[in-house]
Formats: structure tokens, sequence, C-alpha cells
């Protein structure tokens, strides 16, 4: 066998490897019914607002604190 044909042959198996994959997730998605996807859309938003309320919160201490805060975030990084 020539080396051009085992690399398209190689290809072909990629080409169907991918297929595959993409089918499974497909299938994977459409098994949930609307009202699951809802409900996990609404825990995600909570999870999301959540985070941004303990950071915003965490945040105002250390801009109160002027330059001393600005220095110790810089050193932090």
């Amino acid at each position: 066998m020539r080396w051009w044909k085992a690399v398209g042959l190689a290809g072909a198996a990629g080409v169907v490897a991918t297929g595959v994959v993409v089918v499974r997730a497909e299938r994977r998605r459409r098994a949930y019914t609307p009202e699951q996807v809802r409900e996990q859309l609404h825990v995600r938003f909570a999870q999301a607002t959540a985070a941004q309320e303990v950071e915003t919160a965490a945040a105002v201490p250390e801009a109160a604190a002027g330059i001393r805060g600005r220095l110790r975030r810089l050193f932090r990084r």
C-alpha cells in the first residue's frame, strides 16, 4: 500500500470518528426536556449571580483601603 493511501484512509477514519462524537453529543443534548433545560439555566444563573455578589462584596473593603489595597492586589498577582 502506498503512503498516500494510508494517509487518505487515516483521514477518512478521523472524519468518521468526529461524526460519531457529534452524533453522541447531539443525542445527549436532545434527551433533555424543555423543563429540565429551563431548570438548569435557572440554577446556572443563580450560581453566577451569587458568585458575582461575593466578588463585589469582597472588592469593596480593598477599594476603601486606597493605595494599600491597590498594592496588595498588585503583589498578589
